[in-house]
C-alpha cells in the first residue's frame, strides 16, 4: 500500500469505488434493455481494473491486432476488433484471438473473409455502416462528416455482402444523449432497415455519455428495447469515455513561477503529453479547487513542462497564491488521457495508480527512461 504523500507526480489515480458506481448503472442499461456492453479500449484501457470491469460487462472492443491482443490476454469475454483497414500480415492473428470481426468496406470484407474464416470458423463478421447524421459538436470527432473514411455509405453499400456478416456496426455520437441517438436511430432505419432481416445483432457503436449525470437512461433502454423488437437483432453498445468517466484525476507539482503580462506556472505535466484531448477537442480540464480566470483573487496560465509554445492547460484563479511544490489537480482525467499518451521532449509518463475500495493506494506502474527509449532507435 503507497501514500498519496510519497508518490512522485505527476501520476493518474483511479478510484475503483467510481468506477464500480459506473459499471453497476451500464450493467443496469443491460439487465432492462437486454443490449450486451463492451468496453471500449481505445477510451479505457488501465488493465489492472478488468478484473472488477469485466465482472459486469461482456467483453472488449478493439481497434487493430495490440488492442485485440490486450482484450484476449488480460479481460476475456468477447473481443469485437474494427479497423479503418487490415493488413495482410496481421488479418490471421486478429482472426484467431477475436470473435467478431467489423470491415469498414465491402471491398476489405470481401478481400478478407475467407483468410478470417480460415483462421477462426467461429468467428463472427460485421461491417461498419455509416448513418451519414451525426451531432458531434467538433469535426475531427464527427465520423458521419463529409467524406467520413469511417464506415460505408447508402450509396456504396452493396447488398450481396449480407450473404456472409452477421451484424451491422454503426458510430455516430460523441459524449452525447440518448435524444441524439434517437436521431441517428432515425435516418439509420430510414436508410438501412431494409437489411437488417437476417442479421443476428446491430452495434450501437460508442459515444453514448451514459454516466453523466443528466443522461436520459429510461429512454436509452426504451430505445434499445423497441429497436430489438422492431428487428429482432441483438443490440451492443461500445462505450469507453462512459466507463472511465468522472474515475480518477491527474496529479501534477507546480515548479516554477512567474510573471510575464500575466502569472504564469509551469507544472510537471503536460496537455500535449498526458492531456491531448485538452488541446485537440478542445475543452477545458476541471482544476480542484480553482475558478474561472479572474474570479478568485489570484489568476494564473497554466503551462506544461514541454518546448511546445501550446502547451497550456488554459487560465485559472486560485483563493491562495501558487507557489514552487504546490499541487494542482485535475479532474476526470481517466478516459482519453494515458491511452494517448506520448514521450514528446522525453517527459516522463505519468505514473497509474489505483485507489481499491478499501481506500488503499496501490502504484500500479510507474514509468521511466527506458520506456521512452524503448520507442526509439
Amino acid at each position: 500500500m503507497a501514500d498519496k504523500r510519497a508518490l512522485e507526480t505527476p501520476y493518474y489515480l483511479c478510484e475503483e469505488e467510481l468506477l464500480e458506481k459506473n459499471l453497476k448503472l451500464l450493467e443496469y442499461v443491460q439487465q432492462e434493455s437486454g443490449a450486451k456492453i463492451i468496453l471500449a479500449l481505445k477510451g479505457f484501457a488501465m488493465h489492472s481494473t478488468f478484473p472488477l470491469v469485466k465482472k459486469y460487462l461482456q467483453g472488449c472492443t478493439a481497434s487493430g491486432l495490440y488492442e485485440a491482443r490486450l482484450a484476449r490476454e488480460e479481460f476475456g469475454g468477447e473481443v469485437h476488433t474494427y479497423s479503418p483497414a487490415f493488413k495482410e500480415s496481421e488479418i490471421a492473428e486478429i482472426s484467431k484471438i477475436s470473435d467478431h470481426i467489423v470491415f469498414n468496406s465491402p471491398s476489405q470484407l470481401m478481400h478478407f473473409k475467407d483468410h478470417v474464416k480460415s483462421a477462426n470458423s467461429n468467428i463472427h463478421l460485421s461491417l461498419r455502416i455509416n448513418p451519414e447524421v451525426s451531432a458531434s459538436p467538433v469535426d475531427m470527432y464527427n465520423p458521419c462528416g463529409l467524406y467520413s473514411r469511417l464506415g460505408t455509405t447508402l450509396a456504396n453499400f452493396d447488398a450481396e455482402v449480407l450473404e456472409y456478416v452477421d451484424g451491422l456496426n454503426f458510430h455516430a455520437l460523441c459524449e452525447q444523449g440518448a435524444d441524439e441517438l434517437e436521431e441517428v436511430l432515425t435516418t439509420l432505419e430510414k436508410n438501412f432497415a431494409q437489411h437488417f432481416k437476417n442479421l443476428k445483432y446491430v452495434n450501437f457503436g460508442g459515444g453514448h455519455h451514459i454516466t453523466k449525470k443528466g443522461y436520459d437512461v429510461t429512454k436509452l433502454i426504451r430505445l434499445i428495447k423497441e429497436f430489438k423488437k422492431r428487428h429482432n437483432v441483438e443490440v451492443y453498445l461500445e462505450p469507453g469515455e462512459a466507463v472511465g468517466w468522472e474515475t480518477g484525476y491527474l496529479v501534477s507539482t507546480v515548479l516554477d513561477v512567474f510573471h510575464n503580462g500575466m502569472n504564469v506556472a509551469i507544472l510537471d505535466t503536460s496537455a500535449e503529453a498526458h492531456m491531448p484531448d485538452t488541446l485537440a477537442m478542445p475543452y477545458r480540464a476541471m482544476v480542484r479547487g480553482s475558478a474561472e480566470a479572474g474570479e478568485k483573487k489570484f489568476t494564473y496560465r497554466l503551462g506544461g513542462n514541454t518546448c511546445l509554445a501550446g502547451d497550456i492547460m488554459g487560465d485559472y484563479s486560485f483563493d491562495k497564491p501558487l507557489e514552487i511544490g504546490d499541487e494542482v489537480i485535475f479532474e476526470d482525467q481517466i478516459h482519453y488521457t494515458f491511452v494517448k499518451n506520448t514521450t514528446f521532449n522525453g517527459i516522463k509518463l505519468p505514473s497509474l495508480v489505483l485507489q481499491r475500495g478499501n481506500g488503499d493506494i496501490e502504484l500500479v506502474k510507474e514509468f521511466g527512461y527506458e520506456d521512452y527509449k524503448g520507442r526509439l532507435s
